[in-house]
């Protein structure tokens, strides 16, 4: 398996986690989960240099640490 599929799916696994988590609120580890799973998206989305994957998980990452910074 390519190395930018092994980080797709680790970071879509971690990701899920993050949903799981945050539905038994289990806090602050989903929100963790979620980090981890966006850079490592941000990562899949520069090893692709698809600039809409990097846009959309930084935005991810200021909504979700700046949500939590703020709760």
């Amino acid at each position: 398996m390519a190395r930018v599929d092994t980080v797709k799916w680790i970071a879509t696994v971690i990701q899920l986690i993050g949903y799981g988590l945050t539905g038994l609120n289990v806090v602050p580890w989903n929100i963790a989960a979620f980090v981890v799973g966006i850079i490592l998206w941000f990562i899949v989305g520069v090893m692709w240099k698809d600039r809409a994957i990097m846009v959309v998980h930084i935005g991810a990452f200021i909504a979700i640490v700046g949500g939590y910074l703020g709760s």
